[in-house]
């Protein structure tokens, strides 16, 4: 069964592109999985597996105090094993075939509005020198570009186009897209660059954004910058890097730009992933609409 899980990890990893983290919580959820056939069933084989020692595994974890959210997406690492032992002949047929997923609530992410963003990038006070030029700068580009964390963290120095005013991102799955940049941000980045060449050590130099260490950055870091920036301008419970991905979506949208070129931008495989942001669309063209039409001036 080893084999079995090695082989799934590298079909995750050279096949389907997944990332590293992704890959490692798929085996983590395998992991729990076989621990808790041990456990319950004195059973150590993945592959005898049937529905109803799967469903006794679900209802352990609701029983946990489990998410529904979190234990959809155990059953979905589940799924993706026994349909690579299908794709190798190991099993006939899915124990999962007929699985429904737990019903979630669905969550409308509220983002910033524009005098939020403007409040942040023209009236907060910055740090003097490198670290206030590259946080003014990370933010600016999540809300210009709509970039993702991983995305921005992953960001080389050699895919950033000055002179075509672009950036060449590798996003989920190794997909690369182009993001063009504005003028104002392209000013930004030539500051920036100018301040990081007068880093005392630097040892991830491959890497656009780096610590005042000289290295990359990290989820967290990235995570507690927007955090504290924004706190200062917005009393929104959630303030991290995909609110300020779902603002930019948000504001291109009322702004005019269709869902098709914002898919493109925020590099979504479908429709689907990019019409969540038209919610907050409608709420505003409500908005204008009652506003603006006569019948509700009375």
């Amino acid at each position: 069964m080893l084999d079995n899980k090695e082989s799934f990890k590298d079909y995750l990893q050279k096949e389907k592109k997944y990332s590293l983290h992704t890959v490692t919580a798929y085996s983590n959820d395998l992991s729990d999985f076989e621990a808790f056939l041990k456990q319950d069933f004195d059973q150590d084989s993945l592959e005898d597996v049937n529905y109803s020692q799967i469903r006794s595994w679900i209802v352990s974890l609701v029983d946990a105090g489990i998410s529904n959210t979190s234990v959809n997406r155990k059953i979905s690492s589940l799924k993706s094993f026994y349909k690579f032992l299908l794709k190798i002949k190991r099993i006939q047929v899915s124990p999962l075939l007929k699985h429904k997923a737990l019903k979630t609530p669905k969550k409308l992410q509220i983002p910033f509005s524009e005098k939020e963003l403007d409040n942040v990038l023209n009236y907060i006070v910055y740090p003097e020198g490198f670290e206030g030029m590259r946080d003014k700068l990370v933010i600016d580009l999540f809300y210009t570009t709509g970039i993702r964390r991983a995305e921005l963290i992953g960001l080389k120095v050699a895919n950033v186009d000055l002179s075509k005013g672009v950036l060449k991102v590798l996003g989920k799955r190794n997909k690369e897209r182009i993001l063009p940049m504005l003028p104002v941000i392209q000013e930004q980045i030539r500051l920036y660059l100018s301040e990081r060449a007068g880093l005392e050590e630097i040892k991830d130099g491959e890497f656009f954004f780096l610590t005042l260490k000289g290295v990359k950055l990290n989820d967290s870091l990235v995570y507690r910058l927007i955090n504290m920036y924004f706190s200062n301008v917005s009393e929104k419970v959630k303030k991290s890097p995909h609110v300020l991905r779902h603002t930019f979506a948000t504001h291109m949208l009322n702004n005019g730009a269709d869902l098709n070129s914002v898919k493109e931008l925020l590099g979504h495989s479908s429709l689907a992933s990019t019409q969540i942001y038209t919610h907050s669309s409608l709420a505003e063209l409500k908005k204008v609409y009652g506003d603006a039409h006569p019948r509700n001036q009375k």
